[in-house]
């Protein structure tokens, strides 16, 4: 599947309201033009008029519910946000959640969680989890491939062994991107709770697809121009 390289930039509509999402797609205007609308706007209210807000714009939208519960349950949710006009839905990586979503995805295409990336080895043992993270990263990936997932949302820490494995076969989505330099506040911020980050860069040439960007952009003092940089970044792992 040929992603075109603009699209290979997710921007995490990470905010308190769907006003200030509207408004943050404005100011970064074509520096973006996919965007990540997750629990907290789904929350919020205005979530379903956003999505048709952004697909009428010509955005692409990457729901990003992390469904997980009965499958059936699952299987209807799964029915109704194909209709969104979305183009990602992720779900938890548990075989019986992706097979539900899988049944009914339409156009939709399912994206299953492995090992969230505010994760570290520390927090398995706490689930009492005797796999590592690379263990479960695969072991979930493999599971997404038979059960007739898309890709899996996984660190730029794993997606070099993931496309060695899967190559084309599955997409790789990572979040928890964060600058190189230490120090900078969207790296070591007070409310930064991601255990597995890499740079934009890295997490490329590892094999990611597509990445997913919150915080180093909309706490920038120029989100547009922190978005620019970025499409720069992706310029330069992709030339045309």
């Amino acid at each position: 599947m040929s992603i075109a390289r603009k699209d290979r930039l997710i921007v995490a509509l990470d905010v308190p309201t769907a006003a200030e999402a509207r408004a943050l797609v404005e100011k970064l205007g074509d520096a973006a033009c996919f965007y990540k609308v997750g629990l907290e706007l789904f929350s919020a209210g205005g979530y379903f008029e956003l999505i048709e807000w952004l697909t009428k714009r010509g955005n692409q939208v990457f729901a990003d519910l992390k469904l997980y519960d009965i499958p059936e349950t699952v299987r209807r949710a799964t029915a109704n946000l194909s209709s969104t006009g979305a183009t990602f839905l992720t779900v938890h990586g548990h075989r019986s959640v992706m097979q539900a979503a899988a049944k009914e995805k339409g156009a939709l295409k399912i994206l299953a969680v492995t090992v969230l990336t505010s994760f570290d080895a520390k927090d398995l043992a706490e689930m009492r989890s005797t796999a590592t993270v690379d263990e479960l990263v695969m072991a979930r990936a493999r599971g997404a491939k038979e059960c007739g997932c898309d890709g899996v949302i996984a660190s730029g820490m794993e997606s070099p062994r993931l496309k060695a494995e899967f190559g084309s076969k599955l997409l790789v989505v990572t979040p928890g991107i964060r600058p190189i330099a230490e120090g900078d506040p969207a790296r070591d911020g007070p409310s930064d709770d991601q255990k597995r980050a890499v740079d934009a860069a890295q997490a490329f040439k590892g094999g990611s697809d597509y990445i997913v960007v919150g915080r180093p952009i909309r706490n920038a003092p120029d989100p547009r121009a922190a978005a620019l940089a970025l499409q720069q970044t992706i310029a330069e792992v992709f030339p045309a």
